[in-house]
């Protein structure tokens, strides 16, 4: 197997879960006297980032520690939630998907709870396209932390990193590996150097 990897982030990347995501923690919140239900756009706004971020942005009115507690239940519900219904896939991606699998090994890393990149993969059958995968609960490191992390112990010399934010762009610095900016996604980037505007992109680049 080839010592070049080509590593995912998930939403925004590999597939739009926002609407399952978003009808979830509506619905977590109903049993939640302290809290608001936040909006769709303040949800897809904190997509991607790390659960203490997540939770501190939307419930800033309460203390770290409550808005911790709050978001805890949420990530409950959704991962059930999104285990039974799924999300969108982008157009093409079981197709490129398997094309790069066939040639190098996949992996996921996400900024999600434990569970859900788990959630992805079966409800939409995606697990034999990846070798691995790592989320930030599971091991409380940064994205690109974690990164290095699954490379590691994989015995992967190099890699390329695609996501759609910010932060993955940061991340991928952080871990010393090329970024390839999702502009399809959700997110933007700063300046990055290759972009790929709709994920069956990749089967021209490898």
């Amino acid at each position: 197997m080839s010592k070049f990897a080509i590593g995912f982030d998930l939403d925004g990347t590999l597939w739009n879960s926002l609407q399952a995501v978003s009808d979830s923690w509506k619905r977590a919140c109903e049993d939640i006297p302290d809290v608001r239900r936040p909006s769709d756009e303040e949800i897809k706004g904190v997509m991607g980032l790390p659960p203490l971020g997540i939770a501190t942005t939307l419930f800033p009115y309460l203390t770290q520690e409550r808005a911790m507690e709050v978001f805890a239940h949420l990530t409950e519900v959704e991962i059930a939630h999104v285990a039974k219904v799924g999300g969108v896939l982008f157009d093409g991606l079981e197709e490129t998907l398997d094309h790069l699998s066939k040639k190098y090994p996949l992996y996921i890393v996400s900024n999600c709870q434990k569970g859900y990149i788990e959630a992805f993969l079966s409800y939409h059958g995606l697990e034999k396209y990846f070798a691995d995968h790592e989320d930030a609960e599971t091991t409380g490191l940064t994205k690109g932390q974690n990164i290095r992390l699954v490379m590691e112990r994989n015995g992967w010399d190099e890699t390329v990193y695609v996501g759609d934010t910010v932060g993955d762009q940061r991340a991928a610095k952080e871990a010393n590996v090329p970024f390839l900016f999702a502009a399809y996604g959700f997110g933007r980037a700063e300046d990055p150097k290759k972009s790929i505007h709709d994920i069956r992109d990749l089967m021209k680049l490898y």
